[in-house]
């Protein structure tokens, strides 16, 4: 059974930074593309970021691009996002999810996320 539990969310001021985390388990995460969908109150659900299997191809929306960065450790099944600059409008519950088809594909298994908070 596929788990995904996302941590490192919390309260922070705008122009600061937070970690998330993803550890994933019951599947070989250096198989599948890995990445981060967000939700935020009346918004849709949005996909910000994606890393592929290897590490090498990144994919970000335009809203984060420049300020967030994916990452993964495949030997310790755990993707990270490096939020910096953060607005308000990053406000959101962040989830991360397995992309068995690659980046460009639809997203399957996703965690119960976690919440993120900009505000001063």
């Amino acid at each position: 059974q596929v788990q995904l539990v996302e941590s490192g969310g919390g309260l922070v001021q705008p122009g600061g930074s937070l970690r998330l985390s993803c550890s994933v388990s019951g599947i070989p995460v250096d198989f599948h593309a890995i990445g981060w969908l967000r939700q935020a109150p009346v918004k849709e659900r949005e996909e910000i970021a994606c890393i592929s299997t290897s590490g090498r191809t990144l994919h970000y929306a335009d809203s984060v691009k420049g300020r967030f960065t994916v990452s993964r450790d495949n030997k310790e099944n755990t993707m990270y996002l490096q939020m910096n600059s953060l607005k308000p409008e990053d406000t959101a519950v962040y989830y991360c999810a397995t992309y068995p088809r690659g980046c460009k594909g639809r997203h399957s298994d996703r965690g119960r996320g976690t919440q993120v908070t900009v505000s001063s």
